[in-house]
């Protein structure tokens, strides 16, 4: 089970309360995450990354265990400890301004 957690304009927009959870099938990934969110609440489909080309958008970071994995690619494993449940992928709204 993968936990999930995703900002609250997004928990609003997809009516979700607290952290998601998760069954991902095969390896444990951003894209494979991403897609599974997407299957259980497509009302999330383009809020996080571009219907066609997939990419995140500009001001969406993604963070685990303490690390930014936003440039990552979408493909690389997840830590294991992500993977197992034991930590949350979190999906961040960045903010912009000066």
């Amino acid at each position: 089970m993968i936990r999930v957690i995703l900002p609250v304009h997004l928990r609003t927009l997809a009516r979700i309360d607290g952290e998601v959870k998760l069954d991902v099938i095969g390896p444990v990934t951003v894209r494979s995450v991403l897609d599974a969110l997407e299957a259980r609440y497509p009302m999330l489909g383009g809020t996080i990354r571009d219907h066609v080309t997939l990419e995140r958008r500009a001001f969406v970071r993604f963070f685990a265990c303490g690390e930014d994995l936003s440039l990552d690619p979408t493909e690389q494993a997840l830590p294991e400890s992500v993977a197992r449940g034991q930590e949350p992928l979190m999906v961040v709204g960045a903010m912009a301004g000066g």
